[in-house]
C-alpha cells in the first residue's frame, strides 16, 4: 500500500501537533506510513521529534520508521500558534492543493487534511464554503455528490444539511434530496467498508418525528414519502425515527448510518459520544479523504494540550478504507 498524504492545515492551529504525535503513536497504534505536507517550522515550533525534510511520497516511505517525513509546500513562514495569519491560509491552501494532486494521481493511498481556519482562507479568496467542497471540485465531483459522514468507533451520522442556519432547514428539506443523500451514504458505506447493504436510519425533524402530525408535518409530507420510495428502490432504511430515541445505545446496534437533518443533530450526539475519535470523512469522492472531527483550537494551539486521537483515528480509518477498496478491486481513484 503506498503511505498516506496529511496535509498539515493551519500552521498556527493544533494540526502540525496532532500530526507529529500521531507519528509518535505509529507503532503503538498500528498506523500506516504517511507524511505531512506543510510548513516545516510550524511543526518545529510545538515539538522536537526527529524531521526528515522529503519531496516525494517513495522518500517519505524510506524515512517513516525513524523521522516524521514533512514535506515543505512552500517558503518558510513566520507563523505563531495560536495567531492565524494570511501567509499561513496560503500555506494550508498550497498543502491541500498538493495533497488532493497526490491522492488524484494515486501517488498516495488516500487523503488525510488536518483542520483549517475558514475565515481567514475567505480572506485570500478561497470560495468554497470549506475543505469538503473544495476537494470534491478538485475531484471533479459536484458538492451536492460529496457527502460528510462523521463516524466514531459506536457511530456513523450523515446530515442532510450542513452549514446552514436552523430556521432555513424545514425550507430544505425535500424528497429527492434526502433520497440523493440515502443512495450516497448506502454507496458509500459499502464502497469504503464492504458493508454489502448498510442500514440506514433517518431521524424526525419535529419532536417525536411530529407524533401525527400535532407537532408538524414534515415528518408526513416528506420524511415518511422520502422512506417508502428508497425501501422501494431497494434501500434498507427505516424512519423517521424520533430524535431523542435514535442515538440510544440500543437504537444505534440497529443501523449502519443516521441519516440526520441538520448540523447539530448529528454532530452533538457523535461528539458527546466520541469527541477524541470523531472522524469526518466524505463519501461519493474517487479518493479516500479523512480527516479529524474538532477544529484549529487556535487557543490551545503550542501548549502540548491537543489531543492526537481524532487524527489517529482518521489516519486508522483512510487505511482501512484502503484496505477494503484493495481487496474489492476497485483500484486507485477509481
Amino acid at each position: 500500500m503506498r503511505p498516506f498524504v496529511l496535509s498539515l492545515g493551519d500552521p498556527a492551529g493544533i494540526g502540525p501537533e496532532v500530526a507529529a504525535k500521531a507519528w509518535e503513536a505509529r507503532k503503538t497504534r498500528n498506523l500506516p506510513p504517511f507524511f505531512a505536507i506543510g510548513d516545516v517550522g510550524s511543526v518545529r515550533k510545538v515539538w522536537d521529534g526527529p524531521i526528515a525534510g522529503v519531496e516525494s511520497p517513495d522518500q517519505a516511505r524510506a524515512a517513516f520508521d525513524t523521522h516524521f517525513p514533512v514535506w515543505q509546500v512552500a517558503d518558510a513562514i513566520t507563523s505563531v500558534p495560536g495567531a492565524p495569519t494570511l501567509d499561513g491560509a496560503y500555506c494550508a491552501l498550497r498543502a491541500l492543493e498538493l495533497g488532493v494532486g497526490l491522492a488524484r494521481a494515486c501517488d498516495v493511498s488516500g487523503l488525510v487534511t488536518a483542520p483549517v481556519s475558514k475565515q481567514q482562507l475567505y480572506e485570500i479568496g478561497f470560495t468554497q464554503p470549506g475543505q469538503t467542497e473544495f476537494i470534491a471540485e478538485r475531484c471533479g465531483v459536484s458538492a451536492t455528490n460529496a457527502i460528510m459522514m462523521l463516524a466514531g468507533p459506536t457511530m456513523r451520522v450523515v446530515p442532510i444539511t450542513v452549514h446552514v442556519p436552523f430556521r432555513n432547514v424545514p425550507d430544505m428539506l425535500t424528497i429527492d434530496l434526502i433520497k440523493a443523500r440515502a443512495h450516497a451514504t448506502a454507496k458509500g458505506i459499502s464502497r469504503n467498508f464492504g458493508i454489502d447493504r448498510p442500514r440506514l436510519a433517518l431521524a424526525g425533524l419535529n419532536p417525536h418525528a411530529g407524533e401525527g402530525g400535532t407537532i408538524g408535518r414534515e415528518e408526513i409530507d416528506i420524511l415518511i414519502p422520502a422512506v417508502q420510495q428508497l425501501c422501494d428502490e431497494d434501500i434498507d432504511i427505516i424512519g423517521p425515527v424520533s430524535p431523542d430515541a435514535l442515538f440510544s445505545p440500543h437504537m444505534r446496534a440497529t443501523y449502519d448510518a443516521a441519516l440526520c437533518l441538520y448540523h447539530d443533530q448529528a454532530l452533538i450526539p457523535l461528539k458527546a459520544l466520541h469527541f477524541d475519535e470523531g472522524v469526518n470523512m466524505t463519501l461519493g469522492l474517487p479518493i479516500i479523504r479523512t480527516s479529524p472531527d474538532h477544529g484549529t483550537a487556535f487557543p490551545i494551539a503550542g501548549r502540548n494540550l491537543a489531543s492526537p486521537g481524532a487524527m489517529i483515528a482518521a489516519i486508522q480509518m483512510a487505511a482501512q478504507c484502503a484496505a477494503i477498496r484493495e481487496t474489492a478491486d476497485l483500484g486507485c481513484a477509481a
